[in-house]
């Protein structure tokens, strides 16, 4: 769509659960593009599952893919491009259920827990690398439908998800826009180590 409408839209595919590919991805945008300006680490992956009977190796599977993958693209784009000019924006993204535990029903204990280190990996690199002239915040969706929260809006409705919302409906593509372009942009250079809840309201009644 991007393309059609004359913009220079570039992809590559990558597992970022596997450093190699990580490192395969790096190589191929900083081919591709020159210096990397902005970095958006939005992978995830989800596991449901009480806490007593969650498999290690899913909690490993989440971990490794919502924090570490975060971890080592950030840290390869940052030495290979970002540190050297003393420029870069790094935008995370984590979650509201990174603010604490979940509604009766939803049993997402690996989730949680990775989200809430996006969080503060996002604040402890800000303080990092600010010297570097490299920003890094993170936007914490609420709940959005899309291919990882279908399972979860099917079994608890979405019309009841919606009904915690003070805004009283769900998110969409549109409502992560303004804060994303907020991060990347001058507009907010001097905004870093911060999180910010895209949740039409829901952490105002949680106490996030």
């Amino acid at each position: 769509e991007l393309q059609a409408v004359g913009i220079d839209a570039r992809w590559v595919a990558a597992d970022c659960s596997k450093e190699e590919d990580i490192h395969r991805l790096a190589d191929e945008s900083l081919q591709r593009l020159g210096d990397i300006d902005i970095l958006v680490n939005n992978a995830g992956a989800a596991w449901g599952a009480p806490a007593e009977d969650h498999p290690v190796e899913a909690w490993d599977k989440v971990m490794n893919l919502n924090v570490r993958s975060y971890f080592i693209l950030s840290q390869v784009l940052a030495k290979r491009s970002m540190i050297a000019r003393k420029s870069g924006r790094i935008i995370n993204t984590a979650s509201i259920a990174g603010l604490g535990g979940n509604p009766s029903g939803m049993n997402t204990i690996a989730y949680n827990t990775s989200k809430g280190a996006v969080i503060n990996f996002t604040r402890a690199l800000a303080a990092e690398w600010g010297k570097y002239g490299i920003t890094v915040n993170a936007i914490c969706p609420g709940f959005f439908p899309s291919k990882m929260t279908v399972g979860t809006l099917k079994a608890m409705g979405e019309e009841k998800l919606a009904a915690h919302a003070p805004l009283g409906r769900l998110g969409d593509d549109e409502d992560l826009k303004g804060l994303t372009v907020l991060y990347a942009s001058d507009a907010g250079k001097h905004i870093t180590g911060q999180w910010l809840a895209v949740d039409g309201g829901v952490s105002v009644i949680t106490g996030g």
